[in-house]
């Protein structure tokens, strides 16, 4: 059986941009991140709690918490909304408007919009209300909240109060058990050959390795084949 559509209660802003039906909590493979993980489900499900900022390079598995905690809030009845910001800077600021009467708002690649001044200006207005309105608010960004040249003073101050988690790369010895578990969320038998074949044949960037899944989970449920070594070789070399 595939996984459920992402719920109803989460806004996709821009319009086309897709949540990931995978990326939830129990597909994360925490491993040196219970922390951030833990953090994030508080923020969730306890009004008051304080902004939280995930911190880390690529492919750490900033987009799939962010989205995780989107898709607890809908389970919970809350309403979310997971901007990402990287392919919306060029976009007009408007889009924040409204955004605080949304009990969960998730800021992906917040960092991105540093000196632009009319995104700063409505990111503090949107931090300000929605805090005020009892809203719940999490970024991402590849660095600290001081490490980022926000040219608008009093944005940079009050998200210096955001709980900082710094994210670790997945262990290579974990990589196979965090690959199994997401494709048995996304109902694929992977077998043991396959799953060897896949971790020895792919980037050792886990992320990718991710898309690579979801790819094959794609090219498999349009020829109606199993991922078997030779399925995975054939398509991997069509891909080269």
């Amino acid at each position: 059986m595939r996984a459920a559509p992402p719920c109803d209660h989460v806004r996709q802003l821009p319009l086309g941009v897709q949540l990931g039906v995978s990326l939830r909590f129990e597909t994360y493979h925490e491993g040196a991140n219970g922390a951030a993980v833990a953090g994030l489900t508080q923020l969730v499900l306890e009004a008051g709690q304080a902004p939280l900022w995930l911190l880390g390079p690529p492919g750490v598995g900033k987009t799939h918490l962010l989205q995780a905690s989107c898709a607890l809030a809908g389970q919970r009845g809350l309403t979310s909304a997971y901007l990402p910001l990287a392919t919306s800077k060029d976009t007009d600021p408007g889009l924040l408007a409204g955004l605080e009467r949304v009990d969960l708002v998730a800021l992906d690649d917040i960092d991105m919009l540093a000196g632009q001044p009319a995104w700063e200006r409505a990111l503090f207005t949107l931090y300000n209300e929605l805090l005020e309105l009892g809203g719940r608010l999490v970024c991402s960004a590849q660095m600290p909240p001081a490490g980022v040249a926000f040219a608008l003073p009093d944005l940079a101050s009050r998200l210096s109060a955001c709980v900082v988690h710094r994210l670790q790369p997945l262990a290579e010895r974990d990589q196979g058990l965090a690959l199994r578990r997401r494709a048995a969320h996304r109902g694929l038998e992977l077998p043991d050959e396959t799953l060897t074949y896949l971790i020895r044949r792919a980037p050792r960037d886990f992320a990718a390795l991710c898309r690579l899944l979801d790819d094959l989970d794609t090219e498999a449920l349009a020829a109606q084949r199993r991922l078997t070594v030779p399925f995975v070789r054939q398509v991997l070399e069509r891909s080269d």
